[in-house]
């Protein structure tokens, strides 16, 4: 019998779960998060909502996904159900699967953004628009919601193409022979750009020596230099907390659907933590150490502030891109920042797409390159939502109860089916089979008291700030209602479709899923 697809080597394993990990959100999000919420203050509540909740959900995915896997299943409606025989837990999967999909949707348009930056660096497109407001207009027009430099849309309509192609060239090559492969050089790779910029901080210093405060270590130690008194602020620990379900792309599938194509005694505590160590590396290290402290340098840490406010395009593309036509060899530093973003980009996306080719595979016996084909469509025909109606509030709406609320709730559920449902003692016995280090077992009470404590709370404070005005649109403008309420049909009807397809798949024959024998026609 055909087995399912396995991982070529260790390596090649840890490259591609931190490859899904590290993202956009390493290098945009986390450098803005830190400075909206008092730079070396946020870093305390990170560190501590990295220990009680990233790392045990990231343990917790990484045993469900392995678990999973020995049954056939690569995705979470699947891998739900053999925890539980409540009938319900299979839905709740069809929401991961919703999430990683949804994200994936609007992500690669905003990776094509960099992508077509990183071109627009190499030529020079860009070298006359010095300030932050001719940038800003630079980007709009670019986006085509505002009037500008690009006169139509087509420009960033091909960067587009581009993005989705190179996206499902990878995933047509299957596990190994294309996420694993493009992984063990897109990870590599996208670090020594990292390293290559963090250094030239360093010998960047204060461009100007008559404004000593426009200096890179002023923003390197406003990032580290903690301020105590804000810790007494709810925000910053739930910005924190926001951090690390990006940080680890917990919440999402896709570690589970990577860690199915584990074998049953591999290893999942030390490459967890060994995947851990690379994102933070990149996040912490790099992510902090490039955007905050160039835009220091050339516009002070008060401005820097301002524009973080702005949000996370306001820091890492217009003031970065800004900086750039300012300084020598400028295009040069553009083109490795701008594709050092695309590349991290494309690492997470094609993560993305994974668990719902998975279950196409496994439940409808779809070969790869069908499975392939049917959720490039998908995405394809979703991203033209977005990029036809970005000025209408239609990313803003998937991203917020897709890539933000849509976490948690997945989160909370797995950690309790898994530490409550299934049982903790068996769970911990399931994190540590093969384990090739001895996890403290301080983490057994964690993931089964601190973890889903944590999760609650983020959700009851989440839902009474964000998730009731959201939900009742207070703050939309007239204009988008349509569009926001267009965004909630076209999720409903994803998710509709899904819980249709699990309904018939376990009408069919109880969930029970294809071999990889089956799905080549062998049977």
């Amino acid at each position: 019998m055909a087995e399912r697809e396995h991982w070529n080597s260790r390596l090649g394993l840890i490259f591609a779960m931190a490859g899904n990990a590290v993202g956009l959100g390493n290098f945009l999000r986390f450098p803005v998060q830190a400075a909206q919420n008092g730079g070396g203050a946020f870093m305390i509540p990170y560190f501590t909502a990295f220990i009680l909740l990233a790392i045990p959900l990231m343990w917790v995915e990484w045993s469900i996904g392995r678990r999973g896997g020995q049954y056939g299943h690569g995705s979470l409606p699947g891998m739900f159900d053999t925890l539980t025989k409540n009938k319900v837990a299979k839905y709740f999967g069809a929401i991961g699967i919703l999430i990683s999909t949804l994200v994936m949707i609007y992500y690669v348009y905003i990776i094509s953004w960099t992508l077509g930056f990183s071109f627009f660096s190499l030529i020079g497109t860009f070298n006359d628009f010095h300030t932050l407001d001719s940038m800003k207009t630079f980007l709009y027009s670019y986006q085509g919601i505002g009037e500008g430099y690009f006169d139509s849309q087509w420009p960033a309509y091909i960067f587009l193409l581009i993005t989705l192609a190179v996206n499902f060239y990878i995933l047509s090559k299957g596990i190994s022979g294309g996420i694993e492969k493009f992984a063990t050089i897109a990870v590599p790779l996208l670090i020594g750009f990292g390293i290559v910029l963090v250094v030239w901080v360093f010998f960047l210093g204060t461009p100007n020596p008559e404004l000593p405060d426009f200096s890179a270590f002023v923003g390197i130690n406003y990032i580290w230099e903690p301020n105590f008194e804000l810790l007494g602020n709810s925000k910053i620990w739930l910005a924190a907390a926001g951090q690390v379900f990006f940080t680890l792309s917990v919440g999402m599938g896709t570690l589970q659907a990577y860690a199915s194509y584990l074998d049953k005694d591999d290893d999942i505590a030390l490459s967890g933590l060994a995947t851990a160590g690379i994102n933070e590396f990149s996040e912490v290290v790099l992510g902090s150490m490039i955007a905050i402290p160039i835009a220091t340098a050339f516009f002070g840490l008060a401005m820097t502030q301002t524009i973080a406010e702005g949000g996370a395009f306001d820091l890492g593309i217009i003031a970065m891109a800004s900086v750039f036509t300012e300084i020598p060899f400028g295009n040069v530093l553009s083109f490795i920042w701008f594709f050092l973003l695309f590349i991290a980009g494309v690492t997470s996306s094609v993560a993305m797409a994974q668990p719902l080719i998975s279950f196409l595979q496994e439940q409808f016996r779809f070969d790869l390159k069908k499975a392939t084909v049917a959720v490039g469509i998908l995405i394809f025909i979703g991203v033209h939502f977005v990029f036809l109606y970005l000025d209408h509030g239609f990313l803003e709406e998937m991203d917020y109860w897709a890539g933000t609320f849509g976490l948690v709730i997945i989160s909370l559920f797995e950690v309790i089916l898994f530490a409550w449902i299934f049982g903790m003692d068996k769970g911990w016995e399931e994190i540590n089979r093969g384990s090739d280090i001895k996890i403290p077992k301080i983490f057994y009470y964690i993931i089964k008291y601190v973890t889903p404590t944590y999760l609650i709370f983020i959700l009851i404070f989440w839902t009474y700030q964000d998730a009731i005005p959201t939900l009742l649109m207070e703050n939309a403008k007239d204009a988008d209602i349509a569009y926001r309420w267009g965004a909630r049909a076209f999720m409903t009807a994803i998710f509709m479709s899904l819980c249709g397809m699990i309904w018939l798949a376990w009408k069919r024959n109880n969930g029970k899923p294809y071999t990889q024998e089956e799905i080549e026609g062998g049977k």
